[in-house]
């Protein structure tokens, strides 16, 4: 696929042909049918334990293996450096019992993120005698974003881990990871971790360009199967993460530190099939997944004093994904959601989305949340429209 056309795109995602319409694709993305196609395959022919020497085993250990090899190449690191696992949530569980820290230790930890990056260090510092900062924003803040000038107040000699998120999974909101690894590095012996889920499947990740220690992300989120990917940098694993697994294995890799058997070995598999397609496609999704974000945040924006536009209300690209959230005045975001549900195909959601700090404490968005309306570049510009369209005449009458 030499430039991108949504219509080509769409026909490699099998549940497209339905009369649903995905826009709840921050959840989960479709999955391609060729992925679909390299689990059946190795389900029906190489479905065996790996490391055996006999020919099938041979076959199924080379699959995974290359799974992991392309898991690693997609985001520019090496397969000693990822863990695939059952998903983020559990990673970063492994993650936090597997850090090396001592009593009086500092974490910072973001209140912007999901709370699966939020959870594994709150007990941790619990368990640990370990110091809890909150790296947050002022309440009833709209547009909140993390930078380097709100974090280094909180850094000292004892900072040995910060975490936040890539990209909000509420707001869309990209924040400046390159300046924030560098800022947390300016501790000797701090780590940064940083929650990518959001932000995976919108654009090519590189980890040597962003700078940071640990990152996680799903696949499932990236059109691929329901697995997840921990990075953890070499120099960072190798001096902080103790092994998780068998005493008689060796603890050289992520993977054989943290995995606990949980790489799912077909899904695994699959893994070359989606780094083949995001490597044909990519570099022309940010354009498309513009013009689709902005024809709802201009819709958004065009009445003021209804909407809450939560986040960052331009299209840039560079400052978000099309990931939208907003509130409606009067009205509660479980009722609006569910009105336009009754009268249409579109499937997007209301709620918290795990982000329920964000959502409680700092936009204050009421009992029921957000509304979340999540793009993703096999959407097109005609269902955002109808969208527009049928969410003014159905609220708005």
């Amino acid at each position: 696929m030499s430039s991108f056309d949504v219509a080509t795109v769409r026909d490699k995602f099998p549940a497209l042909k339905q009369k649903q319409l995905f826009f709840d694709n921050a959840g989960g993305s479709q999955i391609l049918g060729d992925v679909v196609d390299s689990i059946v395959s190795y389900l029906t022919t190489t479905n065996v334990q790996l490391g055996a020497s006999y020919n099938i085993g041979q076959q199924s250990t080379s699959k995974y293996t290359k799974g992991v090899e392309a898991a690693a190449k997609y985001i520019n690191a090496d397969p000693d450096e990822v863990v695939i696992g059952a998903s983020t949530t559990q990673l970063l569980r492994n993650l936090s019992e597997a850090l090396d820290f001592s009593p009086g230790d500092e974490i910072i930890v973001s209140a912007l993120d999901h709370e699966a990056n939020i959870a594994p260090w709150v007990a941790l510092a619990a368990a640990r005698n370990l110091t809890l900062k909150w790296w947050t924003v002022p309440a009833g803040t709209t547009n909140p974003i993390l930078t380097p000038s709100s974090l280094v107040p909180l850094l000292s000699s004892r900072t040995r881990l910060v975490t936040c998120t890539h990209a909000s999974n509420i707001l869309g909101t990209i924040h400046p990871i390159r300046a924030l690894a560098d800022t947390v590095h300016t501790v000797p012996g701090a780590y940064f971790q940083v929650d990518g889920v959001a932000y995976a499947p919108h654009a090519r990740l590189d980890m040597g360009e962003l700078g940071v220690d640990f990152y996680t992300f799903s696949w499932y989120k990236v059109y691929g199967p329901h697995v997840s990917l921990l990075y953890g940098r070499r120099a960072a694993h190798e001096a902080s993460v103790r092994s998780l697994g068998h005493f008689f294995n060796p603890s050289q890799t992520l993977e054989q530190k943290l995995s606990l058997a949980a790489s799912n070995y077909e899904l695994t598999a699959s893994i070359p099939v989606v780094v083949d397609y995001m490597e044909r496609v990519g570099a022309a999704i940010p354009a498309h997944e513009e013009r689709l974000q902005s024809i709802l945040l201009d819709y958004l924006r065009s009445k003021p004093d209804v909407f809450t536009i939560f986040g960052v209300p331009d299209a840039d690209r560079a400052k978000r994904v099309p990931t939208v959230s907003w509130g409606v005045k009067g009205r509660s975001a479980k009722e609006v959601v569910e009105a336009v549900e009754k009268a249409s195909d579109f499937a997007f959601r209301w709620g918290h989305f795990y982000s329920k700090r964000l959502v409680d404490d700092v936009l204050q968005a009421g009992e029921h949340g957000v509304v979340r309306f999540s793009m993703v570049h096999y959407n097109t510009e005609e269902e955002v429209k109808s969208f527009v369209e049928t969410f003014d005449r159905v609220i708005f009458g």
